[in-house]
């Protein structure tokens, strides 16, 4: 997708949710709230096309990434997506237009303490999020911060340091020199960007890049450092995906590590089922702890669209992607030698994956206590830790 079309897309949909909420309050009954008990919270997906979603997903809480993309093919013929501070600025005000227009059902997360009044009005709390610090990039003086102010105040409360490739402060996960990976460290300009987030209360999302990057930040960080989303690489062997050292540094630090929904960084399996998400939730409590596994989806609530569309048909949804994953392979990208076969869990690409989840760790028997820490709690905790 370009940028104009992903941007035009994404402003259509913003644009289109504030003036539907002129037209219908979507005032929704709330009587699920009083049905479920168990917290709910989604480390990644995005605000939905149809608001009735938000209900559906059961959700009383999610990391929202509101991140407006310029794709850019890169000197080696790789593409990158790059959030820019003009592109985001606009995104942001949007999605804060929406949830503006919403108030009964969505509620903007700005401390942790937002996701206990959300339940009790039966809202669900969006903490607005960013893929990559590109978008303040232009900020050169490291006493102001002026782009990272503006969007502190616009309701910005995690920021993830890069998107699969390096930028000024960050090394990415999928750094490449054509031989080898290049497990890039944080910058020093990274370390100012660290000061500064923590002094603005806002949560470090070490997604997306590199090993060294992420012992970096969890070393230079005063806060609690998360992995919104992604998998174990002792499951699977890609540069996507987070080697143990990671993982359990996250844990040390206080902080969550997110098991997202896309199978081929999942399992190597031909057919991925939940049993596979389990195990990755497993692994990651048995490395960082159990108050370290959480949920995340990258997906739109609903699930991946396409995928959707052709009924979880994996043999044709991954098509898709392997124009991408072969050029990462031409690159020698660690795993990508190995054509993916599959997206999803067909099971999971759902609205109701969170209840599938929780069931699926029940027959796995996984106590009442230990669900609620992965399932909410985790994520609850480390909201309230940072954001004050």
């Amino acid at each position: 997708m370009t940028n104009k079309t992903c941007n035009h897309t994404r402003r259509k949909v913003l644009k289109g949710l504030a003036a539907a909420s002129l037209l219908s309050p979507l005032g929704i009954s709330p009587a699920f709230a009083a049905a479920k008990k168990r917290l709910y919270i989604d480390g990644l997906s995005f605000l939905p096309e149809n608001l009735a979603d938000i209900r559906a997903s059961k959700l009383d809480a999610y990391l929202c990434d509101i991140s407006a993309i310029e794709t850019i093919e890169q000197a080696d013929g790789t593409l990158n997506y790059k959030r820019t501070y003009d592109a985001c600025m606009k995104s942001i005000k949007e999605a804060n237009q929406v949830v503006s227009a919403n108030p009964s059902i969505l509620m903007p997360g700005l401390t942790g303490q937002d996701i206990e009044l959300a339940v009790e009005q039966a809202r669900t709390a969006v903490y607005f999020q960013i893929q990559g610090a590109d978008c303040v990039e232009a900020d050169s003086d490291a006493n102001s911060w002026q782009h990272l102010e503006q969007f502190h105040q616009q309701g910005l409360r995690v920021l993830q340091l890069t998107h699969h490739y390096g930028n000024r402060f960050a090394g990415g996960a999928l750094d490449n020199d054509g031989q080898q990976g290049l497990n890039k460290p944080l910058t020093a300009d990274g370390h100012q960007l660290i000061a500064a987030l923590n002094q603005r209360n806002i949560l470090i999302d070490v997604s997306h890049s590199s090993p060294q990057t992420a012992l970096d930040t969890i070393k230079a960080s005063n806060s609690p450092v998360v992995q919104s989303h992604g998998a174990v690489r002792s499951i699977v062997n890609n540069a996507r995906c987070s080697p143990d050292e990671v993982i359990r540094a996250i844990g040390d630090s206080g902080g969550v590590f997110g098991v997202f929904m896309m199978s081929f960084w999942l399992t190597n399996n031909p057919l991925p089922t939940i049993k596979d998400y389990v195990k990755q939730l497993d692994r990651v409590a048995r490395i960082g702890g159990i108050d370290c596994a959480v949920i995340a989806n990258d997906f739109p609530l609903r699930g991946q669209k396409n995928l959707l569309a052709l009924s979880n048909n994996n043999a044709e949804g991954i098509k898709e992607y392997l124009p991408w994953w072969h050029s990462l392979a031409e690159k020698s990208v660690l795993g990508f030698e190995h054509e993916p076969t599959h997206v999803v869990i067909p099971e999971l690409n759902d609205i109701d994956r969170m209840s599938r989840i929780d069931d699926a760790l029940a027959k796995a028997r996984y106590k009442s206590t230990d669900r609620d820490r992965i399932l909410g709690a985790n994520w609850q905790r480390v909201l309230k830790n940072v954001l004050v």
